[in-house]
């Protein structure tokens, strides 16, 4: 479903990612793993065009992401072309980005009604049916800041799959949450993986990776160093760099 080959991302001075090449089997957990720094926030922004990258080539369910290829060259999209190759890869961030002004339901409605040009009934059913499947069919008349922190991620996560993606993209959604709420969001997280849906998955949540995850990759210095299943990279991992990291965790 995801193919990443030759990545390499410049910020001025700074080599953030020095030749991934990285793929994620159609229905697949993909959980990156790796010190803060190391690269794995830039590499799944460059899944879904977020960040183009200054080398390489990113795939995803066969369509070149970002880019086109103009006879011998390969040359980038323009940005409107980028953004309706984004809406077929959700992606939930740290922060939960909600609109404030709207209802939790507006929230999830926004994106089909303002990009699809889905109808509104339509769309309001299809809302409604994903606040329930992330737990919260009684919240969708409440505003962002009448929700705690767990609840506005799993807003977050039913807006992005309210766009019917093929792929989901987490970036470390629990970090910003206080403990006791992480549980819930990693539950809606676990039931999508049980239904199927290919996720690239940014965590520090080790439990989480040894649990959902069909492959994990440690990251560090802008290379993956070590992947493949949860148990040998979580368990027993071949380099140095990957058990240090795992000790300090």
């Amino acid at each position: 479903m995801i193919v990443m080959h030759g990545i390499r991302k410049r910020f001025d001075s700074v080599e953030v990612l020095k030749g991934v090449d990285y793929s994620v089997a159609r229905g697949s957990v993909s959980c990156l793993i790796g010190p803060s720094g190391s690269g794995k926030s830039t590499l799944l922004r460059c899944v879904n065009g977020l960040q183009l990258a200054d080398e390489g080539e990113v795939w995803v369910d066969g369509e070149l992401i970002g880019l086109r290829v103009d006879g011998d060259h390969v040359v980038p999209l323009p940005e409107k072309e980028i953004a309706d190759q984004r809406r077929h890869i959700g992606m939930v961030f740290q922060r939960f980005n909600l609109f404030p002004h709207m209802t939790a339901l507006e929230n999830v409605m926004a994106g089909p009604l303002r990009v699809s040009g889905a109808g509104r009934d339509d769309t309001r059913r299809l809302a409604l049916a994903l606040l329930d499947q992330v737990g919260l069919s009684a919240r969708g008349d409440h505003y962002p800041n009448e929700l705690s922190g767990g609840q506005q991620q799993r807003v977050a996560i039913a807006r992005a799959l309210a766009m019917r993606p093929k792929v989901m993209l987490f970036d470390e959604p629990t970090s910003a949450l206080d403990p006791e709420l992480v549980g819930e969001v990693l539950a809606v997280m676990r039931d999508l993986a049980a239904e199927g849906m290919t996720m690239i998955v940014v965590t520090h949540e080790m439990g989480f990776a040894r649990e959902v995850a069909d492959h994990v990759c440690f990251m560090d210095d802008g290379v993956i160093v070590e992947e493949g299943h949860p148990d040998t990279v979580l368990t027993n991992p071949r380099t140095a760099r990957a058990r240090e990291f795992l000790k300090r965790g």
